[in-house]
């Protein structure tokens, strides 16, 4: 005899820094109801004050563990670290905002890695506050693969248009060369083929990008397209991807955005970022991938200059849920 069903596991939120515009991101989804249930790693009494700032008719629940989650109307909130003050400045850097977009993003980690959660959808956080409240990392993607233990991984921006996974991360444009090797080309190469399956596509097509312009141009402009690219494409087809390279970086976005490619393997931050975001942050969606478990976040900062202001559209995050749910549903 069967007994009775169990309740689907809630999508989490991380508040992001409460100074930011993360709580009215979050509030506002709520307020349009959510496709699964969800809880909020974040602080009840920010998201109050929120909802009411914004004429929302949303009751906020303290929660002591993740549950089943809520859909609409109560915004379920689970906090262990402690409460912000009532005065806490909006749109101004804070450590204790800082503090706490980190602490909520850790315990969430820390439920997801438990099997409590589906998925991980995260508000931005502000590299600044968080330092001056005492950690010290570059952003939500290097905190979670050191709290996961995480040693391949990647970030992927996403939206209709456009899949990048960059190979490096947030380093200086000077120390990129120096980064790559064949090792790091064949991980950020099979960590692509992850994500395209996760999101349902069953024989992803693979496309990477040079370092140099024009590829290196047999090496007229640079070496590391034959020294470290080119072997990882080869080792990467004799796995059996579908995956070509090293394309000039001038044209390779156009022809993956006309559909000639499911995912680009672009080499370093702004090579890679920047095509995606000139497509519009509205519906850009940050992917983590290689954690064991999905992970999506919005494609914009904290936005200080308009927090408090009732002006912050959930776009971004509404595509990162929607991301979240898609790929959870096909997670490996």
């Amino acid at each position: 005899m069967n007994g009775p069903a169990r309740a689907p596991l809630p999508l989490a939120f991380t508040l992001g820094d409460a100074a930011g515009i993360g709580p009215e991101l979050i509030a506002r989804l709520f307020a349009e109801g959510l496709p699964h249930p969800a809880v909020v790693y974040g602080d009840a009494g920010v998201l109050a004050r929120t909802c009411q700032a914004l004429g929302l008719d949303l009751q906020v629940q303290s929660l002591d563990r993740p549950g089943a989650g809520t859909t609409g109307g109560v915004i379920g909130v689970l906090n262990r670290w402690q409460a912000l003050p009532v005065d806490l400045p909006v749109g101004r850097l804070d450590a204790r905002a800082g503090r706490g977009a980190y602490e909520y993003l850790c315990h969430a980690i820390d439920d997801a890695q438990a099997g409590l959660l589906r998925a991980l959808v995260t508000a931005p956080l502000h590299k600044g506050a968080m330092h001056a409240g005492g950690i010290d990392f570059p952003g939500h993607t290097e905190i979670l693969a050191v709290r996961t233990g995480t040693a391949d991984y990647a970030m992927m921006l996403a939206n209709e248009e456009l899949r990048v996974l960059l190979v490096t991360i947030h380093i200086a444009l000077a120390d990129v060369p120096a980064a790559l090797s064949q090792a790091a080309e064949i991980r950020a190469i099979r960590l692509a083929q992850r994500a395209c399956l996760q999101a349902g596509i069953a024989r992803p097509r693979i496309a990477v990008a040079g370092l140099n312009p024009h590829a290196g141009e047999g090496g007229v402009f640079g070496n590391e397209e034959a020294l470290h690219i080119a072997p990882a494409i080869a080792q990467a087809r004799a796995e059996g991807l579908d995956v070509s390279g090293p394309w000039p970086g001038d044209t390779i976005f156009m022809r993956a955005r006309q559909g000639e490619f499911d995912v680009v393997v672009a080499q370093y931050h702004d090579q890679g970022l920047i095509p995606v975001k000139y497509l519009g942050l509205d519906e850009g969606v940050n992917i983590t991938v290689g954690l064991p478990f999905v992970r999506t976040s919005v494609d914009h900062g904290t936005a200080f200059d308009i927090a408090g202001k009732g002006l912050a559209d959930p776009a971004s995050l509404r595509a990162a849920l929607r991301m979240a749910l898609r790929m959870s549903a096909h997670d490996l």
